[in-house]
């Protein structure tokens, strides 16, 4: 049974015909999200791929003898190098933390990098070359756990409280992006969930659930989750 079928089971078994399947439907929507995250291999896949300069010219309205040049800010963390590593080496580097560290310092700088020269292009292109190794990675490993403690939660929401396990799938909206812009969403991601866990019994869990994924929303420093954060252990 694949996580569809074990998802769509869950929620028959606490009466979802009766809710048109709104557990279901979220979780088809946001595991597909979670499941398409962005790392090194497929960004560099997708600024190689052919289509690319024809949909930005037609983006830009240009002709089709127009010289194009794009040029991307890259800022390379260490982090994204252990996660294209096979899993089990890049576990190993990552308890280096002197060594991680030290090359740290050397790979995480910005740089503007000309996608359409020669050596740059040779460089994305064999990165994006990987992509059919993905899954043999570090960071595939880490997606896979991260999604599957998330689903679990969901899961065992929506036996005691079916708008709460929609709630909680529904938060996946706070991860998407790349590099620093995924780290701040995962960290607040995070955050929202270890705060629902402080409320899930209430009856009104649901609602706490919406507020805290709204609030993480509305700002990229948190400033407003914590608040929220802030209220919910004022009477946890």
């Amino acid at each position: 049974m694949d996580l569809r079928d074990r998802l769509l089971a869950a929620d028959r078994q606490c009466g979802g015909r009766d809710k048109a399947f709104a557990f279901t439907a979220a979780a088809a929507k946001y595991l597909a999200n979670a499941m398409a995250y962005d790392d090194v291999i497929r960004v560099a896949d997708l600024k190689t791929r052919a289509g690319r300069r024809a949909r930005i010219a037609n983006e830009l309205e240009l002709s089709q003898d127009s010289v194009l040049q794009t040029t991307e800010f890259m800022h390379p963390r260490m982090e994204e190098v252990i996660g294209m590593l096979p899993a089990r080496l890049g576990r190993w580097l990552g308890g280096k933390l002197r060594l991680v560290g030290w090359l740290d310092r050397r790979v995480s700088k910005g740089r503007r990098v000309r996608t359409y020269s020669l050596p740059w292009f040779l460089a994305l292109y064999a990165v994006g070359g990987f992509r059919g190794l993905r899954r043999a990675t570090l960071r595939h490993a880490v997606e896979t756990a991260h999604r599957d403690e998330w689903l679990a939660a969901a899961t065992a929401a929506v036996r005691s409280n079916y708008q709460l396990g929609v709630e909680i799938l529904q938060c996946r909206r706070l991860v998407k992006g790349y590099s620093d812009t995924h780290g701040r969403g995962l960290s607040k991601f995070d955050r929202t969930l270890a705060a629902i866990k402080l409320i899930e019994r209430r009856e009104d869990a649901a609602d706490w659930a919406r507020r805290l994924r709204e609030a993480a929303l509305k700002d990229s420093a948190g400033t407003e989750l914590d608040g929220v954060i802030r209220t919910i252990k004022s009477f946890a």
